[in-house]
């Protein structure tokens, strides 16, 4: 039964199934939203810019079924009526053209935005079986959309019945005004019409986009054992990833290594544990510049003695460090105390090196709160 559970597409698509759907060309999409969109723009521009529309392409009408006696008679300046007849035709439609081009270039972006797939337009001989064809149309996708057509066209036939029945005494009225005010109530009719039918699509885009969504992240569901592959593959294999590890805790340790003869002053423990620390003017307080245990505590110690660096044996002080500061961080404010009696002890050996007099004695016993040494570490 857990086998089988691993296989059933429970799963939410993951961000790299959805970047790699994308790639193939598969995004939301909803032929409904870009239809709405399309004409909702067509209605608002006859709106807006029906009159001026109507009176330009009057105009062009008129000009047109003008006939001159030289023009009757010349072919060649026929064609130039009729060039530019063609062009005031087109100058009369541009508005409507551009934003019908806008509207249909903004479409994607209320769905998944543009998207450009080789693969999406790559040769696909599987697009081409009949019988792939007629299993598209009895499956529940093609259900559903017969369902959303039945729907659509009872929606819009229904608005379109109702306008029609609301405004029948305009109609009729039509037949007993001139011609000029019949074209312009006939106008301000389909208009109204129009808008109408366009706002009832709301209603359609409304159960359409969030069907396409779901259906759209539905088909890229993944099972349980694909999101474990694919969780290795983007971590990588545990051997691979081990060995990476260890690469870069041998690099911060050669560069931990390389500030060692840098340091003021090492605290030892007195070889399980090893500190340097480090202070110069204008620190806030001393800072560790390296620290290590077992082999380590000895390489610094090595180190520290091929570059004179003095060697301090503070075992609370040592576990301390080791325990609660991180390399190139400064001490905690807890241990300020502590520190500073060690750095005394570094500034007077210096005095002595360069001017002789007593030896200094190092500090015996340095005081560190209980609660910063580790008592599980032994040393």
């Amino acid at each position: 039964m857990a086998e089988d559970s691993d296989l059933e597409k429970t799963e939410p698509p993951s961000s790299r199934r959805l970047e790699q759907a994308r790639g193939d060309g598969q995004v939301p999409r909803s032929r409904e939203i870009g239809a709405f969109l399309i004409l909702a723009t067509a209605a608002t521009v006859f709106w807006v810019a029906g009159p001026w529309i109507a009176q330009r392409t009057a105009g062009v009408v008129r000009r047109g079924l003008t006939l001159e006696e030289p023009l009757m008679r010349d072919p060649d300046a026929m064609l130039i009526r009729f060039s530019d007849l063609a062009f005031d035709s087109l100058m009369s439609l541009a508005p409507l053209f551009l934003a019908l081009v806008l509207a249909t270039l903004a479409a994607p972006f209320l769905m998944g935005s543009w998207n450009f797939s080789l693969k999406a337009i790559a040769p696909d001989p599987d697009r081409l079986n009949p019988v792939n064809g007629l299993g598209r149309l009895v499956s529940w996708n093609g259900l559903a959309e017969l369902v959303k057509s039945v729907a659509k066209s009872l929606l819009v036939g229904g608005v379109a019945l109702w306008v029609i029945w609301s405004e029948r005494s305009d109609i009729f009225a039509l037949f007993g005004q001139s011609v000029g005010t019949g074209l312009s109530s006939a106008g301000h009719l389909i208009i109204y019409s129009f808008l109408a039918i366009v706002i009832s699509i709301v209603l359609i885009v409304a159960i359409d986009v969030p069907y396409q969504l779901w259906q759209y992240y539905d088909k890229l569901k993944m099972t349980k054992e694909e999101v474990k592959q694919e969780n290795k593959e983007m971590e990588g294999r545990p051997e691979v990833k081990g060995r990476i590890r260890q690469l870069q805790r041998d690099a911060a340790r050669r560069r931990m290594m390389t500030a060692v003869p840098t340091a003021d002053v090492i605290v030892t423990n007195p070889t399980h544990f090893s500190v340097a620390l480090g202070y110069k003017t204008g620190m806030r307080a001393p800072k560790v510049l390296a620290k290590g245990r077992g082999e380590i505590a000895l390489k610094i110690r090595e180190i520290g003695l091929e570059h004179n660096i003095p060697i301090l044996e503070a075992q609370p002080l040592a576990r301390a460090l080791y325990r609660h500061a991180e390399i190139d961080q400064e001490i905690p404010s807890a241990l300020y105390a502590a520190v500073a009696e060690v750095l005394a002890y570094v500034y007077q050996l210096a005095r002595w090196k360069q001017s002789g007099g007593n030896y200094p004695l190092p500090p015996r016993k340095i005081a560190v709160p209980p609660e910063l040494v580790p008592e599980s570490v032994n040393g």
